[in-house]
């Protein structure tokens, strides 16, 4: 059995997966913490905290389905996309930093990294749409889902380096204090370096679009891609589904390792969180591995079920437990479930847009994914912890309820699309 091949020209999955391992090495590195930052260090409640995810996600969607997504169809550009949103990033990355430094006052100096990652992610949505298009551009359908689970591989393994040396820099090596690497600007620094990196592997990869409507574009200007087709009933029943799906499972993303670090818990330090959170990266490197095995003997729609009951596996964990050796298989069945989700429901989504109509469509499937690592902590998962906390619960019990809410949020959209899945006859 091969679990790992080349698909396509060797040099254009050699710069997809560079990027990727890139990309998720600076995602690692960076997200992994700030929240932790946010809240024990400036003093933030928990659901301003999930701010810091929410706003930017929901500057990302729109500039992705109503500016970058009609770019991208009109004009075919995917690599242009994700070049320009790189570097833009990377700017504004260092120079949120530096604007966050200038107030005493913790909570305003919070609020500025959530309006700077706000306006960040504006142009960082130009490579997210980029992205998503110019895989089914250069892959066809039957390679997409093995293709996918790969990347989530190698991208596994850049996120286990982020998330190591983002728990080092954290507090300085152990030399300094628990939000070191924030404040003095080494974490920023690192993630910005790591976003002009990557856009060095781009070199290797096509403009991608469909046929040679790009070319034609930019030396026609006057002459437009052919209309995009209507959105089928088909998409909007599986996009109402992964909303479920995705904002059950990622509504605890912001607050987990807040959960992970409480002195009345777990008090695990920065290196132990780093180990943890670790654990799903290797998961999804192993599981990345074996993704087009899975897809291929089960078909992507029950890939995409068994993932997402896994999901609800590893909530229910996590929601019920203070026992570290269950938090750690928890987090490994979390990666689990990431990459067979990614990958699974990204096939399925790409069988269902028409290409003409990429850039606007995937921006509607991307928000059911990027919109659910902040909008349902700040919606549901923060509202829980606060208000049981507001109460007299606990701090550990209050985590724990807004785990297992998020469990039950997932059972809903797993139903839907077991229902839909059986009307369809899979």
């Amino acid at each position: 059995m091969i679990l790992f091949k080349h698909i396509g020209q060797p040099s254009t999955f050699l710069g997809i997966s560079s990027f990727q391992i890139l990309a998720m090495f600076r995602r690692g590195l960076f997200y992994s913490y700030l929240s932790i930052y946010l809240r024990h260090y400036l003093g933030l409640s928990v659901t301003e905290t999930t701010l810091f995810a929410t706003m930017p996600m929901l500057s990302n969607i729109l500039f992705q389905t109503f500016i970058w997504g009609k770019i991208s169809d009109i004009y075919q550009l995917r690599r242009t996309l994700i070049l320009v949103g790189e570097l833009l990033a990377a700017v504004g990355t260092i120079l949120v930093w530096y604007c966050h430094t200038f107030f005493n006052d913790g909570i305003i100096s919070g609020y500025v990294i959530i309006v700077g990652l706000t306006v960040i992610e504006a142009f960082w949505s130009m490579s997210n749409i980029g992205w998503s298009s110019l895989i089914s551009d250069i892959y066809e359908e039957k390679e997409r889902s093995a293709i996918q689970g790969q990347l989530s591989s190698m991208g596994g393994l850049g996120r286990i380096l982020g998330v190591w040396i983002g728990g080092l820099l954290y507090d300085g090596l152990g030399q300094f204090y628990p939000g070191w690497g924030f404040e003095k600007g080494a974490l920023f620094f690192v993630a910005a370096g790591a976003m002009i990196i990557s856009v060095l592997p781009l070199r290797l990869l096509p403009e991608g679009g469909i046929g040679n409507q790009a070319t034609q574009t930019a030396l026609n200007p006057d002459k437009k891609v052919s209309p995009p087709s209507s959105i089928s009933n088909g998409f909007i029943l599986f996009l109402t589904a992964m909303i479920f799906i995705n904002f059950g499972r990622n509504s605890i993303a912001v607050i987990q390792t807040q959960y992970l670090v409480l002195e009345s818990g777990l008090a695990v330090n920065s290196r132990a969180l780093s180990y943890i959170v670790n654990t799903q990266s290797v998961a999804m490197v192993i599981t990345g591995l074996v993704t087009g095995w899975i897809t291929t003997r089960l078909g992507d729609e029950k890939a995409l079920i068994l993932g997402a009951v896994s999901a609800i596996i590893s909530l229910i964990i996590i929601g019920t437990s203070l026992n570290l050796t269950l938090i750690y298989i928890s987090n490994f069945i979390r990666g689990f479930s990431e990459v067979l989700i990614m990958a699974a429901s990204y096939t399925v989504a790409s069988v269902l847009i028409p290409p003409s109509s990429r850039g606007r469509l995937f921006a509607l499937f991307n928000a059911t994914f990027f919109l659910s690592w902040g909008l349902a902590g700040t919606l549901i998962a923060g509202p829980i912890v606060d208000y049981l906390r507001a109460n007299g619960y606990s701090e550990v019990i209050s985590y724990q309820s807004s785990f297992l809410s998020a469990a039950a949020l997932t059972a809903v959209g797993a139903a839907l699309y077991i229902k839909q899945s059986i009307k369809k006859g899979f």
